[in-house]
């Protein structure tokens, strides 16, 4: 195996595997050790609507792109097979893809703007929190690169390459990084960059995304049961 194939292996066989672990220790070792410090550093008291605004539409956006991707790429052949075929899925994938993340990456921006415009929430800002902002700004943007470049290849075929890939990184297979070798470049980068994102989460705001999951378990908990302390007998 050349320098290529070597480097292609430890990029999209070896990497992905290191930031998710990275991801899942370092989120645990925070929790335990810097508790105060798993939180979201909001700055809603500055510029109070265009965070509002920003905010909404970069949320509702990446929401519907992260569950898309989880929908898109790890469901089953066979639970999607009977009714879609690759080039259809596709195209679904492009259109659902394609306008939640131009509504997420246009929220992003605003919030960009925002932080980096007033000098005061600049000067408050942390390193970490203006990489993480613009990395995560790179990221939608050239994942809305792949909408034109799949719309070239409407036979489903590179998509199907795409779902093959993450499929087994999930349940690894082994050799999967070949499945990407000739693939265009921007596909790549998006998907490098996007386990990059997992590898620096633990250190940055990022984590406050595992509170908004574990807040989803309140909508299974039991009633609460509240007794008044009002004194005399009941009426």
């Amino acid at each position: 195996m050349d320098l290529a194939g070597y480097l292609n292996t430890f990029l999209f066989g070896i990497y992905p595997y290191l930031a998710l672990a990275i991801l899942l220790l370092g989120c645990l070792i925070r929790f335990d050790r810097e508790p105060f410090t798993w939180k979201s550093d909001s700055s809603e008291l500055l510029r109070k609507r265009q965070l509002r605004f920003g905010s909404n539409l970069f949320h509702y956006g990446v929401l519907v792109v992260i569950g898309g991707h989880f929908v898109g790429f790890l469901t089953p052949d066979w639970a999607i097979r009977w009714a879609l075929d690759p080039a259809q899925h596709q195209l679904i994938a492009m259109l659902a893809g394609g306008i939640s993340g131009l509504v997420a990456i246009i929220g992003l921006s605003i919030l960009i703007h925002r932080r980096l415009g007033d000098a005061r929430i600049r000067h408050n800002s942390r390193k970490w929190d203006i990489a993480i902002v613009l990395m995560l700004w790179l990221q939608l943007a050239l994942g809305l690169l792949t909408v034109p470049l799949s719309a070239q290849h409407m036979d489903g075929a590179m998509f199907e390459t795409m779902v093959a890939y993450v499929k087994g990184i999930v349940t690894f297979r082994g050799g999967v990084a070949d499945l990407l070798v000739g693939t265009p470049i921007i596909y790549r980068l998006h998907i490098f960059l996007g386990f990059t994102i997992f590898l620096v989460s633990p250190f940055t705001r990022m984590v406050h995304i595992w509170s908004g999951v574990g807040a989803l378990a309140y909508v299974f908990r039991p009633y609460q049961i509240v007794r008044t302390r009002r004194s005399g007998p009941a009426t």
